[in-house]
């Protein structure tokens, strides 16, 4: 691992970055956050001293999140290239890119986009649970939710 300086205000990963780095802050401070389509900035995880920072997102894919540098900081640099290439290990980083996702979602997206969200992740489960527990996961009420897949069919038709 590399150490660095980097200054407050700079950028380390922009949305759309090849995901391919990781970040342990030794001094200072850095945060990891999107920005929804108006605008507004939502705050995912802010990084002090003895932690760690990345994207989720497997390192072949484009991230999802920014980070940037919040304090002065000392940063040791790490490629987040993972040698076990067991499935156990596939899976955890795969659960691990959905509960990312989910987070960013809960923060920024609407009813209908999460519920789409919902359906693309998991379309095996949309039969086998009670809507009252997909509103539960989705963050919204059953009314709600109702009303998210009522405009959802009427916006396919």
């Amino acid at each position: 691992m590399k150490t660095i300086q980097v200054k407050k205000g700079e950028i380390l990963q922009h949305k759309g970055d090849l995901n391919t780095k990781g970040y342990m802050v030794k001094k200072g401070l850095l945060r990891s956050y999107s920005i929804d389509e108006k605008g507004k900035e939502h705050i995912f995880l802010f990084a002090p001293e003895n932690w760690i920072i990345a994207d989720s997102i497997s390192g072949d894919l484009p991230c999802q999140l920014f980070i940037d540098v919040l304090e002065n900081s000392e940063i040791q640099v790490f490629e987040k290239v993972i040698e076990d290439n067991s499935d156990t290990t596939k899976i955890l980083l795969k659960r691990l890119s959905v509960i990312q996702n989910r987070v960013i979602m809960l923060m920024s997206a609407t009813a209908i986009e999460r519920y789409e969200h919902f359906v693309e992740t998991y379309p095996e489960i949309t039969q086998r649970v009670p809507q009252r527990m997909i509103a539960s996961y989705l963050g919204i009420t059953p009314e709600a939710l109702s009303k998210a897949k009522g405009d959802r069919f009427k916006n396919k038709k």
